[in-house]
């Protein structure tokens, strides 16, 4: 039997050590990615880049169905279990306000989607999600929509928008008249350049390597560090979100540091934030949380979700 990976959602597709045979067959490339252990075991070079972006191509290939993923040199290259535990605690969260049941027709916005649009593709594929994802960088959202573009049936479910106005998360982004179940975010989460390039050479020395090599993970400046780092982030969407207070039933965003986790609270009580949830996740040794704020209390969420997901409470009902 298969050694389980701690702390990941029940439904994360990621528990077991990886199928390295399995994702060769989907992926053939991966194959010259592939050393031996110093037990002698098979693995991946998680030193090199390349070798990294390879696994996430066969991951997504193999288990959601994405057939052509790449990202341009330099760009974040995302680890998929983890940012499928953020889709799947959503997804419980959601569930919450429809009887435990996870809805199928939601509409999510992903802020900042990146140059990988990982969340998106995560969960069109294993919920149904219709897609919004924003963008501030040219180059990112021209790699974002090439990937939407080269898998078909993606348009269907995936939409980007340029954020034209780079001191702006929400604004500009949520049109009048428009609903979404959720917003969610991976803000960057140092707050200079310098310490962004610290944490780099910590995630250097941590896989061996000098300070010339190249970054296995990568990523761009809009990526990795804001002017006051995620807690200014966050702060300033809780503070844009109360304009969009009932046109978004749940906000959303990664919370890197636990002892950020204070000050955002009180960031939210001052916004008047009617509940606030934290989820922790875990994906080995890892640790991570996402926070989600919400201004409308139990009876409107209720209200609101029957009216959302009114066909697939319906078909849930006869099918019983």
């Amino acid at each position: 039997m298969k050694a389980q990976k701690p702390g990941l959602h029940p439904r994360n597709r990621h528990h077991s050590r990886y199928d390295l045979d399995a994702l060769c067959a989907t992926m053939p490339p991966l194959h010259e990615f592939i050393i031996t252990s110093p037990a002698g075991e098979p693995t991946v070079n998680f030193a090199d880049p390349l070798a990294v972006k390879a696994l996430n191509k066969a991951l997504l290939a193999h288990f959601y169905d994405v057939k052509e993923w790449d990202i341009p040199p330099g760009f974040l290259c995302p680890p998929v279990p983890g940012r499928a535990d953020y889709i799947h605690h959503l997804a419980d969260l959601l569930a919450q306000d429809t009887d435990g049941v996870v809805p199928s027709q939601a509409s999510v916005l992903d802020i900042g989607t990146g140059a990988n649009c990982i969340y998106p593709l995560i969960g069109a594929h294993e919920y149904g999600w219709r897609f919004t994802g924003s963008e501030v960088d040219n180059a990112a959202f021209v790699s974002a929509q090439a990937i939407i573009n080269a898998n078909p049936g993606l348009s269907r479910s995936v939409r980007l928008r340029r954020q034209k106005d780079p001191s702006a998360i929400l604004a500009g982004i949520i049109h009048k008249n428009e609903q979404y179940d959720a917003t969610l975010c991976n803000p960057p989460f140092h707050d200079s350049a310098q310490a962004a390039q610290a944490g780099s050479e910590r995630k250097r020395r941590n896989l061996g390597l000098d300070n010339d090599a190249a970054l296995n993970f990568g990523g761009q400046q809009q990526e990795l560090w804001c002017e006051g780092g995620e807690v200014a982030f966050i702060s300033k969407m809780i503070d844009e979100s109360k304009q969009f207070a009932r046109q978004v039933l749940w906000f959303s965003s990664l919370v890197s540091r636990g002892d950020n986790l204070p000050l955002l609270y009180r960031v939210l009580t001052q916004a008047g934030a009617v509940n606030v949830v934290k989820k922790e996740m875990a994906q080995g040794q890892k640790q991570s949380r996402f926070i989600a704020w919400t201004f409308q209390d139990e009876a409107q969420r209720r209200r609101w979700a029957q009216t959302r997901f009114k066909a697939q409470a319906q078909r849930a009902a006869a099918a019983r």
